[in-house]
């Protein structure tokens, strides 16, 4: 490699093909479906050569920012910058961005584009295939990731190959979007196409160059969106003005327009993990073709894909399903099926149902907290607070809280006065009291909160003063 490329993270996505493991407020990037790590954290991981790559450009929605922040931290991974968008508008406008960031850091930055939702599963052939598309990117090319089929996929686009520019390296002849599944298979058995992976080798200045001739309004937007950006530390938050721009894939804004595309096979085990059946293609099967995560019984099953983070899950006589339980949702579908999920979330959005958006965990810069229990006019929630953070200073005006310790110390703020608190005591904070939870220790604060009132929802919060910026 003749130079360090720099790259670059998608971390947008909400997942819904996977729910109801994957939520909008937590979705499947950032999950730990395959392994120990996330999928986010295994995309940072294989970036992590700092002789082969630069310190990563990670692209995210601001809601996501503390839990990239956060999963980053456990693998002792430092970004260059985590580029918060106000509003996702798909990969052509993030992209764009990312690449006003490089060029300002580098003037002939080579990016490597990685979504945060992949599997990737032979580190050597990803290095020498990023090797060879960054040699070919530095010509002046874009470089799309291509990707050998080995099935007919409908969740997928493809590539037809051109002729050979040199080793390892073709011309694109045309890209084809999601194909029915007619389609699919005569593609796949032609073994003229390859998958389009969404991965992307792009010279930044070319990648800008190309978006200013091809989508000139998109390219005005986010360069404001850039101008106007402010940072904090890692963050760097783009302007409001991003959210004018159109919402639109790079592959349809640019590679499909562009005359510099280009497509590098590559050689390594690649999955978009993308639904259910996938991952039960790349879980480990028992002599039946099962898969299993958690607590699971099958008796006279086959090929099934289940997982519980829940309570025991039992499956008789059955073949051929995916049965997903987590604490406050279960799915039950054909595997085939299992692209269709994302009806069910949408679904669940024209009822507003929280379940479509929430986990019942729900995750929180200070830490995080699960709700127990809720009736009328009360809620009993578990709060977890990380060593040495600090929730906000808040009051509520339709709510009264009970706050009982159950493990580690906890510094109350009750208006004018501090309170400490240890395991078994506890404190009342009346409605419309100013108050504030810390934690001074060593090891995670756990309390047992009553709320009790007349509205119990998460916006009923006045901050007066936050550590994390938020409104």
């Amino acid at each position: 490699m003749q130079r360090k490329v720099v790259p670059v993270i998608l971390c947008g996505g909400g997942g819904k093909r996977l729910w109801p493991a994957s939520r909008g407020q937590y979705p499947k990037q950032f999950l730990k479906l395959t392994g120990e790590l996330s999928l986010f954290q295994a995309t940072a991981d294989r970036v992590r050569d700092r002789g082969r790559f630069e310190a990563p450009i990670v692209v995210a929605n601001r809601e996501y920012r503390f839990i990239v922040e956060e999963q980053l931290e456990e693998i002792g991974i430092a970004p260059d910058t985590i580029l918060l968008e106000p509003a996702a508008r798909n990969t052509a406008p993030a992209l764009a961005a990312a690449a006003m960031y490089a060029t300002d850091r580098v003037a002939d930055a080579i990016m490597l584009v990685q979504p945060a939702d992949h599997m990737i599963a032979n580190a050597g052939a990803f290095e020498s295939t990023v090797q060879t598309a960054a040699a070919a990117a530095a010509k002046s090319y874009l470089v799309t990731l291509g990707m050998q089929p080995t099935s007919a996929e409908t969740g997928y686009g493809y590539i037809k190959l051109g002729e050979a520019l040199e080793a390892g390296v073709h011309s694109v002849a045309n890209f084809i979007e999601k194909p029915d599944r007619e389609t699919a298979e005569r593609l796949v058995s032609s073994g003229d196409y390859l998958w389009n992976s969404g991965m992307f080798v792009f010279p930044a200045a070319l990648l800008i160059d190309e978006v200013n001739i091809h989508i000139p309004a998109i390219s005005e937007v986010v360069r404001r969106s850039f101008d106007e950006r402010r940072t904090e530390g890692r963050f760097c938050y783009l302007s409001d003005a991003f959210n004018s721009a159109q919402s639109i894939s790079v592959d349809y804004a640019v590679m499909e327009r562009t005359r510099r595309a280009i497509v590098v096979p590559g050689a390594m085990s690649w999955t978009d993990v993308g639904s259910w059946d996938a991952l039960w293609a790349v879980g480990e099967k028992d002599q039946h073709g099962n898969v299993r995560v958690g607590e699971a019984v099958l008796v006279n099953a086959r090929g099934n894909y289940v997982r519980s983070s829940g309570p025991l899950v039992a499956i008789l006589g059955v073949s051929d399903l995916a049965v997903v339980v987590t604490d406050d949702a279960v799915l039950v579908a054909p595997r085939a099926a299992s692209q269709d999920v994302r009806k069910i979330v949408e679904e669940l959005d024209a009822r507003s149902s929280k379940e479509a958006e929430y986990p019942k965990v729900v995750y929180r810069p200070w830490g995080h907290y699960e709700s127990i229990q809720i009736g009328e006019r009360y809620q009993v929630k578990r709060i977890v607070v990380k060593p040495g953070a600090q929730l906000s200073l808040q009051k509520h005006f339709h709510r009264a809280e009970h706050w009982v310790v159950v493990n580690g110390t906890a510094v109350v703020t009750r208006e004018n006065e501090e309170i400490l608190l240890r395991e078994n005591e506890s404190t009342f904070l009346p409605l419309g009291c100013m108050h504030r939870l810390s934690n001074p220790g060593k090891i995670p604060l756990t309390l047992i909160e009553v709320q009790s009132g007349a509205y119990l929802g998460e916006d009923d919060i006045v901050r007066v003063q936050d550590d994390y910026n938020r409104a």
